[in-house]
């Protein structure tokens, strides 16, 4: 059990640090030309800023420095995606791609089910597990 902390955050590295900069490093979306400059450089930014946190946040469980705030660190990031998703109609936020594909499975887009919900409902599970 002491170890699915460190699971959960080490999935959630993978996926924040590696996963969806891979998806996104492309000209889907950090080189979409039909993006503004500025809508890019804030694609970048959030790309390190989330891949910089996970990692954090894995240290801090690998070096036994905290758990919880490693837990929490991990959550802010995959909670914050749920709720900029979730009010992406107050904005104009969309998970489809500028040519109105998306990464779904039966209409599911899978960041959002899989890669952001299941993370985020291990995490906090554990979190509050801890508390």
């Amino acid at each position: 059990m002491a170890k699915l902390p460190l699971i959960a955050v080490a999935l959630s590295t993978l996926i924040f640090a590696g996963l969806i900069p891979l998806m996104e490093i492309n000209e889907s979306h950090l080189f979409n030309s039909l993006w503004p400059a500025h809508a890019r450089l804030h694609e970048a930014w959030q790309l390190l800023t989330n891949a910089s946190l996970s990692a954090l946040a894995l240290w801090l469980l690998v070096s036994r420095k905290s758990v919880s705030i490693g837990l929490v660190i991990s959550l802010a990031i995959s909670i914050s995606f749920l709720v900029a998703w979730a009010l992406g109609n107050t904005y104009g936020g969309s998970m489809l791609h500028s040519d109105g594909t998306q990464t779904a499975v039966m209409g599911i887009n899978l960041a959002v089910v899989i890669v952001f919900a299941v993370t985020t409902l291990l995490s906090l599970g554990l979190w509050a597990e801890r508390r």
